[in-house]
């Protein structure tokens, strides 16, 4: 049971309380009004005191990549996990991994053989030579287990078929769209659940296509993310307009992910974060230092017109998202970290911050975190409220993260934060599934993780 609690219910109505939040197994029975001495404390196996805290629903991640290995190094799952849930995330959408250790690790984080959030698997679809080979690799992965579909970069043909397919096996499709004859225009006709980053939009509205120079080459790292910073300028309002109702009326959701581009427009900023002292491991670290060979390692020869134009990009490119769901569409949060110095959990905080950065309200921002999300994932009867009947998966801030989104980051990581934030900070603890987690102690667990992993690296 928690006690004295004020809560944001995830649906986007202002905080309310003091509550009593009353559970039952990994369900929460009943919410009532804090009175001393309340009779329906009275045989309570446990308790939590949250006087002066917030309690919210639990963070939705959705956009997650299950990660042992970065830049050929072992990095242990534990590792994601703790961060995670030390960071309130107590479901994630994993969006492309080792499709079998993936259906492994959500079986023991569904029978609580694991400290980790709930698992939805969005595995990654590969085209075919033909439609009955590409019909044969959608049904291949629904054996496997797949909660839904992650595709990326596919030519228009074969994403319909992908789409038609996955829509007759009742799997939904996360798109990252890519630069392809594929755009927007056919997310809205296919049926697709979420827009991931926002490839396929900006396109979906140019006159005629981008202005690439005569020695672009879409494989080149560089390159593709030198250019994709000069995109938004190039859209015809009108059009996006058009693009966006599209979208709205075809209920796609747009999952924004913007804190993974975030380097760059200020490359200073991301080498140099707080949290990467204690808690960046090693395998991470390396992957992050620029290398061709290293997905979003792209960073050398970045330069500061090229950040002048992403920060420009990112005005754009948030206007569009606000007045998409100004239209009516469904924003939700996620992270992509492991890439382009992102750490989980930190990457998923900061998208809250850049959700504000982008014009929503504190409360707006918990909604595309919470209810939104879980909307999205087909689950918004189980998750993404603080409401009798749903799953016990809440966290517990000290403080209000509605005044200062902010204090949701942990105590004692950042001087600059902790200044700002006073004698609160940091969610103190998280609950999935009804089983309570302390984010203090998970924190200073991953610090002796990485500090382990650090000094074994020294000896090699």
């Amino acid at each position: 049971m928690i006690i004295n609690a004020i809560i944001v219910d995830g649906s986007g109505t202002p905080a309310e309380g003091p509550v009593d939040i009353i559970i039952k197994q990994n369900r929460i029975d009943r919410i009532a009004r804090a009175r001393e001495n309340a009779k329906h404390r009275e045989g309570a196996d446990a308790i939590l005191d949250a006087s002066g805290k917030y309690v919210l629903p639990g963070f939705i991640n959705m956009h997650a990549h299950l990660q042992d290995e970065r830049a050929g190094l072992p990095i242990p799952y534990d590792y994601q996990y703790k961060l995670w849930l030390g960071s309130g995330i107590t479901a994630i959408r994993d969006v492309g991994s080792d499709p079998d250790k993936a259906v492994a690790e959500r079986r023991k984080s569904a029978k609580g053989q694991i400290a980790a959030p709930r698992m939805w698997l969005y595995m990654w679809v590969r085209g075919g030579n033909t439609e009955d080979e590409i019909r044969e690799n959608v049904r291949m992965l629904k054996k496997k287990g797949a909660d839904g579909l992650k595709c990326h970069q596919m030519d228009r043909r074969t994403y319909m078929i992908v789409a038609d397919e996955a829509e007759k096996l009742g799997l939904k499709i996360a798109h990252h769209v890519g630069v392809e004859d594929a755009t927007a225009w056919d997310d809205a006709k296919a049926g697709t659940s979420s827009i991931e980053h926002w490839y396929g939009v900006p396109d979906a509205a140019l006159d005629g296509v981008q202005n690439f120079p005569p020695d672009f080459n879409y494989s080149n790292e560089l390159h593709r993310c030198r250019y994709a910073g000069r995109l938004w300028r190039e859209v015809n309002p009108k059009k996006l307009n058009d693009v966006l109702k599209a979208l709205v009326k075809a209920g796609v959701a747009w999952d924004p992910t913007f804190s993974i581009y975030e380097a760059s427009r200020d490359l200073q900023w991301a080498l140099t974060q707080p949290w990467f002292k204690d808690l960046l491991h090693p395998a991470l670290e390396k992957f992050f230092t620029p290398n061709p060979e290293s997905h979003g390692s792209f960073f050398f020869g970045w330069t500061h017109t090229d950040e002048v134009f992403w920060k420009e990009n990112y005005r754009i490119w948030m206007e569009a998202v606000k007045k998409f769901a100004d239209m009516g569409g469904v924003v939700t949060t996620g992270e992509d970290a492991g890439f382009i110095y992102k750490m989980y959990g930190f990457g998923y905080l900061r998208e809250l911050e850049l959700h504000e950065e982008a014009g929503f309200h504190p409360l707006e921002v918990i909604q595309h975190a919470t209810g939104n999300s879980a909307k999205v994932l087909g689950m918004d009867h189980d998750l993404g409220r603080i409401q009798a009947g749903y799953l016990a998966d809440l966290i517990v801030v000290n403080g209000n993260p509605l005044a200062n989104l902010r204090i949701l980051y942990p105590k004692g990581i950042d001087p600059v934060m902790d200044l700002q934030n006073g004698d609160k900070g940091g969610i103190e603890w998280t609950i999935k599934d009804g089983i309570t987690y302390h984010a203090p102690t998970l924190f200073a667990e991953v610090k002796e993780l990485v500090r382990q992993a650090r000094m074994q690296q020294a000896t090699n």
